[in-house]
């Protein structure tokens, strides 16, 4: 892969998560869906936190835990996501830089608080998301600096950022400059509700927009509106480039072409807590991507970034991934 500032320029919402633990019947009486991920509005943020138990906060945000990863795998990473210029913009942009990822993307000075998302993790380690976007609704094309994706070899895409419109005209704009750039460009689904809301948009997204493909089973099964997982993978197959398939305990899938490389799972300890985990292990992929391993060695490098961001609360590394990838691959 040709010479580049970055090896990935991770796009998304900006979002300050709290996190807490909660009982089965706490989601009941809310009316959350278990593991889903749930749009709210200012009011019904505020409504949820006071009822919340003890909480703890910690930057988030599905492309910005991804690009935490790779900086902490050693890899090159940018990041473009807009926060006000408040204080939990502040503590994010903070976050983001200490752990060694560039974060130039302008605040805002009025408008919108910067995004929060209150995360209830139950005993099955499960997490369910309530999501108030806050600042990240004011991304647009303008926000997206060209010089920086013309010179990082992946474009990372989250597909959370989808709902705001003037987000999809930001991704556009990413993905011409990019390909013009003879650079590649990654699509994370993000969660199978969001899949529904836009099946038609992102599948022509892989027509000819989308290089890399990061879905889980859920996910990929409500792409192409299947309900059982061996039928989803023949669809995506030539859809893309590659196209990396989580499945939890089962481990991972690589689909690329006529070939395809299975993952086993690489479990670091305790299940804790599982936000982060699809987001660690494309952190891990595409830091082997970048880096010239081949496609089972790189599923295997995520495999490993994932087994770590679960074994504790948080959906970024405690332990530095470079350490665990000369330990563990």
């Amino acid at each position: 892969m040709s010479q580049a500032r970055f090896d990935v320029v991770g796009i998304g919402n900006a979002i300050v998560d709290v996190l807490s633990q909660a009982q089965p019947d706490f989601l009941t009486r809310h009316k959350l869906a278990p593991g889903s991920m749930t749009l709210i509005d200012n009011a019904q943020a505020d409504a949820l936190y006071s009822q919340m138990g003890p909480g703890m906060e910690m930057s988030g945000g599905s492309a910005a835990n991804t690009m935490a990863g790779i900086a902490s795998l050693g890899g090159r990473g940018a990041y473009i996501g807009k926060v006000k210029n408040d204080e939990l913009g502040k503590v994010f942009r903070h976050d983001l830089t200490a752990a060694g990822v560039a974060f130039d993307t302008t605040a805002l000075a009025d408008g919108p608080s910067t995004a929060r998302c209150l995360i209830f993790v139950t005993p099955d380690a499960q997490r369910t998301m309530t999501t108030y976007l806050g600042a990240c609704v004011e991304l647009g094309p303008g926000d997206i600096d060209a010089k920086v994706v013309a010179d990082s070899k992946v474009t990372y895409l989250e597909g959370y950022l989808w709902d705001p419109p003037q987000a999809k005209e930001a991704f556009r704009k990413a993905i011409k400059i990019a390909h013009d750039a003879k650079r590649k460009v990654a699509l994370s689904l993000s969660d199978a509700f969001c899949v529904g809301r836009y099946r038609a948009e992102f599948l022509d997204l892989l027509n000819g927009g989308v290089d890399i493909l990061f879905a889980n089973e859920t996910e990929i099964m409500s792409l192409f509106e299947v309900d059982d997982f061996d039928a989803a993978v023949p669809l995506i197959r030539h859809r893309c480039e590659v196209a990396v398939l989580t499945r939890s305990a089962k481990g991972a899938m690589v689909v690329a072409g006529d070939k395809t490389h299975m993952v086993n799972a690489a479990p670091l300890g305790k299940v804790v807590d599982t936000t982060g985990a699809g987001d660690l292990y494309a952190a891990g992929f595409l830091f082997g991507y970048t880096q010239g391993y081949d496609h089972a060695t790189s599923g295997r490098i995520g495999s490993i970034a994932a087994g770590e961001v679960i074994s504790h609360f948080g959906a970024r590394p405690e332990t530095a991934l470079a350490e665990l990838i000369k330990r563990h691959l």
